[in-house]
């Protein structure tokens, strides 16, 4: 395993990429001790997400889905600043169409998300910030993080694939909140 390994859930959880040939006790340990990391910090992880087929269902025209969970983010992080009295700066692993997202930040200030729980974004600074995840143990963090939550929440469980989950970290989740 290289030193500068990425750290993402899926490559970790299944010995890919930086992580082959590295057995599963010690991908295991090196997750946990991640998250028990991101645990020991004063952080609050908000996720959301979107069922594709559900979008395709509902809407003849649906929006993309990374476009729906990303406003969806942006008004959980703006409510959450705002509860706080404090300002966010957002920061995303790299995508495509990074200057539609940032213009649809800018439409979100002025005319608000829209849908269900619309809110107009006012606690938000500057841009939204895309970094690749290669130089951001933070981008990794979240996907370390997202890919559990996400595993736990749509993987049917064997006791052979709950036993390493089980070993990660178990103070940090909570039913459906991610205590850290």
């Amino acid at each position: 395993m290289p030193v500068d390994a990425e750290m993402h859930g899926y490559d970790m959880f299944h010995g890919e990429l930086g992580w082959s040939g590295v057995p599963p006790r010690v991908r295991i340990a090196v997750y946990n001790q991640a998250l028990k990391a991101i645990g020991a910090h004063d952080v609050t992880i908000i996720l959301r997400g979107v069922n594709r087929h559900g979008l395709t269902q509902r809407y003849v025209q649906p929006k993309p889905a990374h476009e729906v969970v990303l406003s969806h983010v942006l008004e959980r992080v703006d409510a959450f600043a705002a509860k706080e009295e404090q300002l966010a700066l957002v920061i995303a692993d790299e995508v495509d169409n990074q200057a539609a997202h940032r213009a649809d930040l800018t439409r979100y200030r002025e005319d608000g998300t829209g849908g269900y729980r619309s809110r107009q974004i006012n606690r938000i600074v500057d841009t939204l910030h895309f970094a690749p995840s290669h130089s951001s143990r933070l981008v990794q963090a979240v996907d370390l993080v997202t890919f559990l939550h996400r595993r736990m929440q749509t993987v049917v469980e064997t006791d052979r694939v709950r036993r390493p989950r089980t070993r990660l970290s178990p103070g940090c989740y909570r039913g459906d909140r991610w205590h850290v």
